[in-house]
This record gives C-alpha cells, sequence and structure tokens, in this order.
C-alpha cells in the first residue's frame, strides 16, 4: 500500500500487478496456486480501494515452481499441477479478477532437457487457455534476444494466440519488427534501455519489476521509475508526447483490454 502510494505521488496513475510466489503459501498442490493467486487479489482490491494507483492483476504459475513440484512428485505430476495452475489463472481472467495469465514460461538459468521441453508444454497450454480467454500471457524467460522472441512468437502461433498478446517481461529494448517478431517487449526502465528503445519506436511498455521485498528494499528498480523517468524523458525532449501516449495508453489498453482514464 505504502508502494502503491509512493507511486501515485510520483505520478504513477495505472499499473500491472503480477503475481509471485509467496513463501507464506507453498505449492505442493494444484489447488495452492488459487490460496496464492488470492493473496494478489486482495493485494489488488485493497489499492483499487484506496484510490491511490488503478492496478490490474495478471496471476499465473510462476514457471521454476516446476522444479520443486517435479522433485516431491515427479515431473509428469509436476506438470499437471502447473497446468492446474495455468486453469486456475484462466478462471481469475474469466471471471474479471485478473486481466492476464503471467508471469509464466521457463527457467532463466540452464535447466535439463526434460524440465525444459516440460516447461515448454506448460506454456503452450497456458497459451491456449489465454487465445481461450481472449486475454494476454506474461512471459518470464531466459534473457530475450531476437532468436528466442521469434521462439516464443512460433509458440503463439501454434497455440492460436495472437503475438501481441504476448509480453515479453524484463525485455532488452528489441522494438524492431525483426527484433520483437511481434511480441511486445515490456522494457526494463533504465535510461539507457529506454532511450535505446526510442531511437527504434515506440511500440513497446516500461516496467520497474518492483518486488516490494524489504530485504531488497527498491528491487529491481523503484516503483516510482517509470512515471518519473517518463517526465524526465518528456521535459528533455527525448520522448515524445505522442510516443508516450503510446507507450502508457495505447499500447497497454490494446495489450491488456483494459481503459486507462486520466486519475
Amino acid at each position: 500500500m505504502e508502494a502503491a502510494a509512493d507511486f501515485s505521488r510520483a505520478g504513477g496513475t495505472h499499473a500491472i500487478l503480477v503475481h509471485s510466489p509467496y513463501p507464506s503459501v507453498p505449492i505442493v498442490r494444484g489447488s495452492d496456486f488459487q490460496t496464492s493467486y488470492d493473496v494478489t487479489l486482495r493485494l489488488a482490491d485493497a489499492v483499487n480501494a484506496s484510490r491511490t494507483a488503478k492496478v490490474f492483476a495478471a496471476v499465473g504459475p510462476y514457471p521454476v515452481l516446476l522444479i520443486g513440484l517435479s522433485e516431491k512428485h515427479g515431473l509428469k505430476r509436476g506438470v499437471e499441477i502447473m497446468k492446474e495452475g495455468m486453469d486456475a489463472a484462466q478462471r481469475m481472467v474469466l471471471e474479471g479478477r485478473a486481466v492476464a495469465i503471467g508471469e509464466v514460461g521457463r527457467p532463466h538459468f540452464p535447466v535439463s532437457e526434460e524440465l525444459w521441453a516440460a516447461s515448454n508444454d506448460i506454456l503452450a497450454y497456458g497459451m491456449g487457455l489465454a487465445r481461450e480467454a481472449s486475454c494476454p500471457v506474461i512471459l518470464h524467460t531466459e534473457t530475450g534476444t531476437p532468436e528466442v522472441m521469434a521462439e516464443l512468437a512460433a509458440m503463439a502461433d501454434r497455440a492460436g494466440l495472437a503475438r501481441d498478446k504476448v509480453v515479453k517481461h524484463y525485455s532488452p529494448p528489441l522494438v524492431g519488427p525483426d527484433e520483437d517478431h511481434g511480441l511486445v517487449p515490456s522494457v526494463l526502465a533504465s535510461r539507457d534501455a529506454v532511450r535505446t528503445a526510442l531511437s527504434k519506436g515506440d511500440r513497446f511498455l516500461m516496467e520497474t519489476d518492483f518486488l516490494d521485498d524489504p530485504a531488497r528494499p527498491g528491487a529491481v528498480m523503484n516503483i516510482n521509475t517509470v512515471p518519473k523517468r517518463t517526465r524526465a524523458f518528456l521535459e528533455s525532449g527525448a520522448m515524445s508526447e505522442a510516443a508516450a501516449w503510446r507507450i502508457h495508453k495505447e499500447l497497454p489498453e490494446k495489450v491488456y483490454g483494459i481503459v486507462i482514464e486520466a486519475p
């Protein structure tokens, strides 16, 4: 709640609150996902009730959870539990409690071929559910490169999910069509990354990956970074008003199916 107020004081008005696992809710069976999602959804409700900012929630089974589940239950059952988490996430979207399935994807570090294949299977399943629910997915994967983006785009094609409904979280400034392959890059809002992205176009989102972890204050970037950085870029002329409108209103409205109104 304090972070949302800080975001608002900096000029932030709307944000995507993305689910992440909670140590207090260990995932050992499929039903645990709903319990975990409810923590995030209650937080979204509380922020929205405070009227400091408007947040839209995204929920989904964090991909690294598969490792622990496969160690406990075996890989086959671990995959089944992760897919149950995808099912629960889709329900939250269909009930209007969430606007996206995420973060989902695959581990961002080397794993066995079996775990990698299983993670891709789970991701493909989630993309299919997103297509059914007409919602986007927010991807947590290894570092984005044009080759990785092309692979993920092909996966979305096979699932029947439009490429512009696939958001690559923690993306480098891959803004050109030959770099993002139609996916939506959510660029970490460092000065250099945003400046590079703007040099290529304005079809990207900006993020902080803010964790609100007391042990890591301000990580990954402080929640107020996006509004502060946007204001600074506008004042310096590095970002046009048209680009700001595209990045902070038109594109998120199109991707997430939301309405961003003046506060």
